[in-house]
């Protein structure tokens, strides 16, 4: 079995590998990069390092040569016009060099959203359906990160986190735990052919999150709504599907999800 992933230095990416390698012989990996140097250290562990470009075809096909398992990370482009281009791409090259399965890194609850995004992830699906290939669809909830993108520091400075009216339940999860799901398909049988929605088991809220903040920080944080609080966050978060569960992460890593507080920790400890 040869295994290959793109996007292998990324910070999904850099994860996956990492836990890879402590499931699977170095030899057995490739890892398509862009810039090698970003990834030596690897290639020191005996790993074979492959250059792409998603904007390079040719570049695509030779990459996946010899290819059991296709671990495709989704493209980091930020207009969604290019990176179904690329996407494009790398499909019809994995089909030209005859991989025998791609697993995909896909949106939570695509079909529940309205944006570029989910579309995005939907129609890269339906075009790796298409090629007759089996697949595996690794469909991404929020990463739990996105929080430090809420004012923390000033919620914890004036004791009150304020957010938008209406956005509030998050079914968010970390890296390192989609990391690990995905590690367990790449190197397990049983799971051609399927969609898992890798989500925390159950949504929090920001009551939850004023009380992780409360606890750790030892000060009192309440939550409160406002509509001056918008930004380009909480629009976001309003147009996908933020609060449905599934127990499929919990069931491929077989342990809880990480537990908002414990990310929380890990945000204020990066920041102190």
């Amino acid at each position: 079995m040869s295994i290959t992933v793109t996007g292998a230095t990324g910070k999904l990416g850099g994860l996956i590998v990492q836990q890879l390698l402590e499931k699977v012989e170095a030899s057995k990996v490739n890892l398509c990069v862009r810039d090698p140097q970003r990834a030596w250290s690897h290639k020191e562990q005996g790993v074979e390092l492959r250059l792409i470009d998603y904007d390079r075809p040719e570049s695509l096909q030779n990459a996946f040569a010899d290819t059991s398992k296709l671990l495709f990370i989704s493209s980091p482009h930020m207009d969604d016009t290019v990176r179904m281009r690329q996407h494009s791409h790398v499909i019809e090259a994995a089909k030209k060099a005859k991989v025998e399965q791609i697993i995909y890194t896909s949106f939570a609850f695509p079909e529940k959203g309205d944006i570029s995004l989910t579309h995005l992830h939907l129609a890269t699906e339906h075009a790796i359906r298409t090629t007759g290939i089996a697949y595996t669809f690794l469909r991404n909830a929020l990463y739990t990160d996105f929080i430090a993108q809420l004012g923390l520091e000033q919620a914890i400075r004036t004791g009150e986190l304020i957010t938008y009216p209406g956005v509030d339940g998050f079914n968010s999860v970390t890296r390192q735990d989609l990391a690990l799901a995905a590690v367990s398909v790449v190197t397990n049988r049983g799971h051609e052919n399927q969609t898992y929605e890798l989500t925390s088991s159950r949504p929090w809220y920001f009551a939850d999150l004023v009380q992780a903040l409360s606890e750790i920080k030892g000060v009192a944080v309440t939550h409160r709504e406002d509509h001056s609080s918008d930004n380009w966050l909480y629009r976001f978060l309003a147009r996908i599907d933020t609060t449905s569960t599934t127990r499929d992460l919990e069931d491929l890593i077989q342990r809880p999800a990480t537990p908002l507080r414990e990310v929380v920790q890990q945000i204020l400890a990066g920041r102190d």
